[in-house]
C-alpha cells in the first residue's frame, strides 16, 4: 500500500509510471510531474480506466473511498465512468484541452477551434463522461456537419476530436482515442481548388498594364505592381511601412507577426522575412512615396485614411475591373512566381524560390538548423523576376 509520504516523495522520470496502491488502484506519475490516482476495471469485457483525481488535492483517503463507491456500482451492475463528476465530462475535457494549446494558437484560430466544439458536439455531448463515449456517438456528430455540405469543416472536426482523446489519453482519463478511425466512415472531401494565377509571363505583363491604364487610384496600381515583384502574401503588404525598407541594402524586412506562422513564432525577431528589392520593386516604393517627409511608421499603401492600409479587396476589385476575374487573384502572384521561374530556371533552384517564397522546409531538421539566409541566391531570383516582369 501506497503512503501519503510515499506519493509525496515520488518525482518525475522521463517516463510515466505507477506507484501501486490496494485493490488495483495506482498513482500515475507522469513527466510533467502530475499525479493521478486511476483504477482499471472491465465493463461489459472492456477494459476501462477511472481516474478519482490528483494528488494531493485528491488524498489517499479520499481516492480509496472513491474506489470502493465504484465497485460498489460494479456489483450493482451500474458503469462507474457514467456517475463520474462533471469535471471528467467530455465538455471539461475539451475545454482543457483548449486552454492547454491557447497560447499558442491565434486568436482567430482559437476562436474557430472553440466555436467549432461548442456549435456541433457539446450539445449532444458535452455532459457526457469522457469513457462512455464511442465512435458511433462521433461518427452521428461529423455526419451532420458533412450533410451540412461541410466536409472539409468536418474533417478538422475530426482531427480536433481525436487531438482531444489524445489529450486525454496522455492526462491518464481515457484509455482509447475513439475518434481514430472516423475517417474510414467519413465523406471524401472535395479536391481543394487552388487560387486562380496566371502562368505565363505575358499574361501576367498584361495584367500589370490594364491596372496601369485604368481609373484605380495610383497607390491601390502602385501595391499592386509592388505585390507582383514581390510575391509575398497580401497581409505583409497591407501592414508595411516605410521603416521597414533599407533603401541602401535594398530589403525589405517583414515583422515575422505578419508572416504566417504559429503565434510563438510571431513573436520572435528571429522569424522575420527579408525580402531583396529589385531595382523595379524599388521604383515602385519610390513612387509611392510622398513628397514630404514621411513618418518611419507611415504605411507605405494606405487606404483613403492615411491610418488604415488599402482595403482586403481592393487589389481583388482591381482585378477584376481590368478583366481578369477568375483569372488572378492577389495571392495569385505567389504562384506566378513560383511556376515561371521554376520552368525557366529548372530544377537546381526548386529550393531558392521556395525560400523566397518563405516557405518553410519539409525537412523539420533542416527547418531547426538551417537558418542561412541565403540573400544573394534570393537576390538573384528577385532580379531576374523583376527583369522579366518588367
Amino acid at each position: 500500500m501506497i503512503t501519503t509520504a510515499a506519493a509525496h516523495a515520488a518525482g518525475a522520470q522521463t517516463r510515466a509510471y505507477k506507484i501501486h496502491d490496494q485493490g488495483g488502484m495506482h498513482l500515475l506519475v507522469r513527466p510533467t510531474g502530475s499525479k493521478s490516482w486511476q483504477q482499471k476495471y472491465r465493463w461489459r469485457g472492456r477494459e476501462k480506466l477511472l481516474t478519482f483525481g490528483q494528488f494531493p488535492e485528491t488524498s489517499i483517503a479520499r481516492a480509496r473511498i472513491l474506489q470502493a463507491q465504484a465497485k460498489e456500482q460494479l456489483e450493482q451492475g451500474l458503469d462507474p465512468a457514467r456517475t463520474k463528476a462533471a469535471a471528467d465530462t467530455f465538455g471539461q475535457l475539451a475545454r482543457q484541452w483548449h486552454r492547454h494549446h491557447r497560447a499558442s494558437w491565434s486568436d482567430t484560430h482559437a476562436a474557430d477551434v472553440l466555436d467549432s466544439i461548442e456549435r456541433d458536439v457539446l450539445p449532444e455531448l458535452g455532459e457526457r463522461p469522457v469513457d462512455t463515449i464511442e465512435p458511433r456517438d462521433l461518427l452521428a456528430i461529423v455526419r451532420r456537419v458533412e450533410a451540412r455540405g461541410c466536409l472539409e469543416s468536418a474533417g478538422r472536426l475530426r482531427q480536433r476530436l481525436s487531438a482531444i482523446f489524445g489529450f486525454a489519453i496522455a492526462e491518464g482519463l481515457a484509455t482509447s482515442d475513439p475518434a481514430a478511425q472516423l475517417g474510414r466512415a467519413m465523406a471524401k472531401g472535395k479536391l481543394s481548388v487552388p487560387h486562380p494565377a496566371l502562368t505565363e509571363i505575358e499574361d501576367c505583363r498584361a495584367l500589370l498594364a490594364a491596372c496601369e491604364g485604368s481609373d484605380a487610384r495610383p497607390i491601390s496600381v502602385f501595391a499592386s505592381r509592388f505585390l507582383a515583384l514581390t510575391g509575398v502574401r497580401l497581409n505583409a503588404v497591407r501592414g508595411m511601412v516605410w521603416d521597414e525598407v533599407d533603401f541602401a541594402a535594398r530589403t525589405w524586412t517583414v515583422p515575422a507577426a505578419r508572416m504566417k506562422l504559429s503565434k510563438a513564432k510571431k513573436a520572435e525577431e528571429r522569424f522575420d522575412h527579408i525580402v531583396p528589392l529589385s531595382d523595379q520593386a524599388l521604383f515602385v516604393l519610390r513612387g509611392a512615396r510622398p513628397v514630404e517627409d514621411v513618418a518611419p511608421s507611415a504605411l507605405v499603401f494606405p487606404g483613403r485614411s492615411a491610418v488604415a492600409p488599402i482595403g482586403e479587396g481592393t487589389l481583388r476589385d482591381l482585378y477584376a475591373r481590368a478583366g481578369y476575374a477568375g483569372r488572378h487573384v492577389p495571392h495569385g502572384w505567389r504562384s506566378s512566381f513560383s511556376t515561371i521561374l521554376n520552368e525557366e530556371l529548372g530544377e537546381e533552384w526548386r529550393r531558392d524560390i521556395d525560400r523566397a517564397l518563405a516557405h518553410s522546409p519539409k525537412d523539420k531538421v533542416e527547418a531547426a538548423y538551417n537558418r542561412a539566409q541565403l540573400l544573394d541566391r534570393r537576390r538573384e531570383l528577385f532580379d531576374r523576376w523583376g527583369a522579366i516582369l518588367a
